[in-house]
């Protein structure tokens, strides 16, 4: 309700609603104090007794007209009339504000989302026409960008994959070793860089998920492949995008383990919202850098060095996935030291 009154319908609605009933009530106490006439003077003996006895004795006073005839109806009729014209005048007003503000919303969350309609009077064509080539722009901007890192990151596989068979012929052993792990780095980039176009670029509608029962089944996956994972807590379905879901707990989830080598899974179900915490015991991240570890190819030094692998994309690729149903990612320390990520998506 208080999202609702914050809108431009509601306040050009409210204002002038509060202007026709100050009007009225300025309008009644005008009539009450001041609308009837006062009664004539009764007029003087001498004036009674030289009329005569034939002279008719003064009727009472006029009674008060009845209800139909008095002045409540046409103030009804009138304050009924305008407040209908401002409910009318603000809806026209506020409407096309609206169309805007929907379209905005649907451009956030899907690039691909159908234009707004250009429609209406000439200052709402106008901005809806300027919106239309907005997103036209930022559309055609974001499939340029992703295809030129594609080709980019496509087209140094071959260089590179030449460069590590002749590293295999370098004599030298240790050197061999040192460039091998170059290498491997920027392969690795390459791969992440290309995963996290395609997890940009993708879009999935929302479908009923078993939040638990998959949490459940990719601890055990991670079990399975020897890693000490456990998990605790219960939930019950939720709408949301089960593959990006899928990739942003992965994601938090190889976090965990490459950095501490074991982590914990807990699942907080709530009325509004769910909370996923991923907790490990491992070095942490300063709390000064936890907004900036999402940032694409940001890495931590120090504790969190290229020696443990990684190229610094998972927090990026986990952190949009979530915002792209709704929900969001902030990390925390965990009690007696290491990370804490936390998964919020809303019912």
């Amino acid at each position: 309700m208080m999202r609702r009154a914050d809108s431009l319908f509601a306040r050009l609605f409210g204002v002038f609603l509060v202007a026709i009933v100050l009007a009225h009530v300025l309008a009644f106490t005008w009539y009450h104090y001041y609308g009837h006439p006062p009664p004539p003077p009764p007029p003087p003996p001498e004036h009674l007794a030289q009329m005569g006895p034939h002279m008719p004795p003064p009727g009472p006073p006029p009674g008060p007209r009845g209800f139909f005839g008095g002045p409540l109806v046409p103030l009804a009729f009138q304050m009924l009339t305008l407040i209908a014209a401002a409910w009318y005048g603000a809806r026209l007003l506020s409407r096309p504000i609206q169309h805007l503000s929907d379209a905005a919303e649907r451009l956030s969350d899907d690039l691909d989302s159908p234009p707004l309609q250009e429609s209406g009077p000439k200052e709402a064509r106008q901005a809806a026409h300027a919106f239309n080539l907005m997103q036209q722009r930022i559309r055609e901007q974001v499939q340029q960008r992703a295809r030129m890192l594609a080709a980019v990151s496509h087209d140094l596989r071959t260089p590179l994959a030449r460069l590590k068979l002749r590293v295999e012929q370098i004599p030298n052993a240790h050197l061999r070793a040192r460039m091998g792990q170059d290498l491997g780095e920027m392969i690795g980039m390459l791969d992440a860089t290309l995963s996290y176009l395609h997890e940009q670029r993708s879009t999935e509608a929302l479908q009923w998920l078993d939040l638990q029962a998959l949490l459940e089944s990719m601890v055990e996956d991670a079990q399975d492949r020897g890693a000490q994972v456990s998990f605790h807590g219960h939930c019950a379905p939720l709408r949301a995008q089960p593959l990006a879901l899928r990739s942003c707990i992965s994601n938090l989830l190889e976090n965990a383990l490459r950095y501490a080598g074991h982590a914990s899974v807990e699942l907080h179900d709530g009325r509004e919202h769910i909370e996923v915490r991923v907790i490990d015991q491992g070095p942490g991240i300063p709390i000064e850098q936890r907004e900036a570890v999402f940032e694409a190819f940001f890495r931590v030094e120090g504790s969190r060095n290229r020696s443990s692998g990684g190229v610094g994309l998972g927090l990026t690729i986990a952190r949009e996935a979530a915002r792209r149903q709704g929900g969001d990612i902030q990390l925390a320390e965990t009690e007696g030291g290491g990370l804490t990520a936390i998964l919020h998506l809303p019912r």
